[in-house]
Parts: C-alpha cells; structure tokens; sequence
C-alpha cells in the first residue's frame, strides 16, 4: 500500500473512532438524563383545556388530538400538570362578569370530573405540595389548577375564596386587555391604561389571595400593576408563563428590572415554550429556521444567570398556542431535561427547575397564609 492510500485508511480510521465516541458520549448523556427525568418530578404550570374534553365519551383518559392528556403525559414523562381556568377578556358589565363566572365554572367542574369521575386510577388532584408529592409516589399523575384571568370574579370578592376552595391555587388578575382588577401588557401597545396598575379591587384581591395562600400570578398584567402586586404582597409572586425580554422583545416577556422585583421578592419564573415569546426571527412566516428546545434553553440560562437557579421553572402553555420543536406536546418532554442535560446543569438544578422552585414558593404562601389567618 502506497503512502498516500496509508493516509487516507488513516483518516477513515480517526474518522470512525470519532464518530464512535460521539456517539457513546451522546448514548451516555442520554441515559443521564433518562435516570434525572425518572428521579424527579416534572410539572409544567400552563396547560389550557378545552371542556368538550372533558366528557364521559371524549376525554384525557384517551390520547387526544391535544397537547396535553394522560397518555401523552405518561409517554413523555410529565407528571404535574396545571390545568388552567381561563377566561377571555370581555366587557365589564354585569352581563359580562356572570358570563365569566360561568365559564370558570365550567372549567374547574371539567377538571373535577376528569379526576374523580372519568380518571382518578389515573390522575389525582393536589392542592399543597405534599400532595404532589403522595399522588406522585402512588404512579399517578398530578393534577393542579391555575386561574388565567381573574375577571370571573366580576365586583365580588368572595369569590376569590369560591375559587380557592374549588381548588385553585394560583391565580393572575388580568389577560389580553385590562380587567376590573389590573391592567394588562397589552396596554403597552397603545399607551392606554384603566387603572395606573391595580385598581382598589384589585388590591384588596391581592391581599385576599394572600390571606388564602393563592399564588399571585404576574403574567399578562402590565409592568405597573406587578410592580404594585409585588410591592403589596406578602408572599413569593409567580409568572406562571413568561420569558426573558432582553432575548426576546416581546410585552408579555419580563425585562431585567422585573426580573429583579421577582429575585428579591423570592418569587419564580416559569419559562414558556411558546415560540414569539423565545424567539422573535425564528417565529416569523417567513423563517425557514424553527423555534426549538435550544431556544428554550437559552431562557432559562439566562434567567438562571440573572435571577438565580432558585428563581426559574417551566411551562409550556401546551393547547393555548404554546409547543416548540423537540417539545410540541407532553409526548416530547424528556427532550427539554436531556437539553439541560448536555447544558451541563445537575440533577439538583434540574429538580429545582422542573418543580422544585415552584412548589417551594406554593409552600410559601401556604405559611404566610396560615400567620395571616392566625391575626
């Protein structure tokens, strides 16, 4: 064999043993994060439902055309879902605050039927995080409840306790256009405000969100009204779905200031897998690239870089728009824990960041609200 077919047999020979260690290197972070995702427990805070759904033909014991159902759930390895009680934006009328109030009932009856009638061999509800905790250790999958919009409550505020007895236990007080409680980002876009940030119901529902250990939840609101909820509240704040701003310049997004009010108030951010809020190029019709699990990742490293390991969570907002490529349902979950994985984050991290943080901060709350109801 002449030198210069020595060479090249060389080269396919390095060639091979590269592509041989990658390969084993992959195999290997693949199998460590396989143990992390089985050894921790996986919740996303933003799942919306659809009540047709939750029927006793039709409903999330079966594998949907949805993001979100237990199948998919169990194939993907999530095991807490909250299931949100969402309400879009109307008039604030009379008529309009009872037709609210009605589709949250709706909502929180289909979530109750789905665990205790259609399902419970297969999914629990929990309210506390020792409940999470028992349902998970028992195999079944978990079950919480998140209100989007708090204009069902209309100019009642007993019915925030309504709610929480019905299971809700974090709640935000505005959507898409501004509530009879806060104003909304949406504000943003045109410079027009109701309340200036929180109007006095609005505080008063803060305060009793606090007193019943109801998460404040600070996406959608204006940037004024969550520096008020912040400033009012005497418990740890979420942003159950948002992003980091600076890599994204979206209104819904948090920017560093914010970022900051929510580090020091001991609050957590649960970033969301919701393509124009990670990436504003990728989004776009006329992008041949797509937003993936790697644009996801990249908030959370900046959000853990910038606020802390302890301030950072996950949320997909799975049938309300959200889904990214590598996570487009509860089916491809693994696939975010194996991205942290090779980011190099440990287990501890991951744990922290898939459900340890967020249910720290709903331990929280529950404490303060047991001193205030002890006044």
């Amino acid at each position: 064999m002449n030198s210069y077919l020595k060479t090249i047999f060389l080269l396919i020979i390095i060639a091979v043993i590269y592509l041989l260690k990658i390969n084993n290197d992959k195999n290997t972070l693949i199998e460590k994060a396989k143990s992390i995702h089985n050894n921790i427990i996986t919740l996303d805070t933003h799942c919306d439902i659809d009540v047709r759904n939750f029927t006793d033909s039709i409903n999330y014991s079966q594998n949907l055309n949805t993001q979100c159902n237990i199948p998919k759930m169990e194939s993907g390895g999530l095991d807490v879902a909250w299931f949100v009680v969402y309400t879009g934006q109307g008039e604030l009328s009379d008529e309009g605050y009872e037709k609210a109030y009605n589709n949250a009932i709706s909502k929180f009856n289909a979530i109750q039927n789905l665990v205790n009638i259609y399902a419970p061999e297969k999914i629990g509800l929990a309210l506390t995080s020792a409940d999470v905790k028992k349902i998970h250790r028992s195999g079944k999958k978990v079950a919480m409840i998140g209100i989007e919009n708090s204009y069902p409550i209309g100019l009642d505020i007993k019915n925030v306790e309504k709610f929480y007895d019905m299971g809700a236990r974090y709640m935000s007080l505005a959507h898409n256009g501004h509530s009879q409680l806060s104003d909304s980002n949406t504000g943003e876009s045109d410079g027009v405000y109701l309340h200036n940030g929180l109007s006095e119901l609005g505080i008063e529902v803060i305060k009793e969100m606090n007193r019943l250990g109801i998460m404040i939840d600070v996406s959608h609101p204006s940037k004024e009204a969550i520096r008020q909820m912040i400033e009012i509240s005497k418990a740890p704040v979420i942003a159950s779905h948002s992003s980091a701003r600076t890599l994204c310049n979206h209104s819904r997004n948090l920017d560093d200031e914010q970022l900051g009010w929510i580090k020091e108030n001991g609050g957590v951010v649960q970033t969301v897998a919701f393509k124009s809020y990670l990436n504003s190029e990728k989004s776009k019709p006329s992008s041949n690239n797509k937003v993936d699990v790697s644009d996801f990742v990249d908030h959370i490293d900046y959000l853990v870089k910038k606020i802390g390991i302890n301030h950072v969570g996950i949320s997909s907002d799975f049938d309300g728009g959200g889904g990214i490529e590598g996570w487009k349902d509860a089916s491809e979950t693994f696939n975010v824990t194996l991205e942290l994985v090779e980011r190099g984050y440990t287990e501890t991290e991951i744990e922290k960041i898939w459900s340890g943080n967020l249910l720290r901060v709903l331990d929280e709350v529950s404490v303060i609200s047991d001193k205030l109801k002890d006044l």
